[in-house]
């Protein structure tokens, strides 16, 4: 059975244990990338949510996963707000998949 990680400052994601999610708390670019990685490549999980902040610190390594089936890996905004990341992420997945934006179509 697989897992579901959650990435990200403390008061972003703490609640998400509650849940029953697996929490990971990181406020450095290093420590950020470490965890990514370990979560990443360990093959326990389906899904790793990571805030928009922290997932700038591992935007290169979210990208190997991005033509992987797992984990699947899902920006969510953090508790500093919404960058707008993430809604770029769905964007360009969307695209992808049907070659046009058909949901964000201005």
């Amino acid at each position: 059975m697989y897992n579901v990680a959650v990435i990200g400052d403390k008061d972003s994601v703490a609640g998400f244990g509650t849940l029953g999610l697996d929490t990971y708390f990181t406020d450095t670019r290093d420590e950020c990338r470490k965890i990514f990685k370990q979560l990443a490549s360990s093959g326990k999980f389906a899904v790793i949510y990571i805030t928009e902040k922290a997932s700038e610190y591992v935007a290169d390594e979210i990208e190997k996963y991005t033509e992987s089936i797992l984990p699947a890996v899902i920006m969510i905004p953090g508790v500093s707000g919404n960058t707008g990341s993430g809604i770029l992420g769905v964007r360009k997945s969307v695209e992808k998949a049907v070659g046009s934006d058909i949901i964000f179509n201005d």
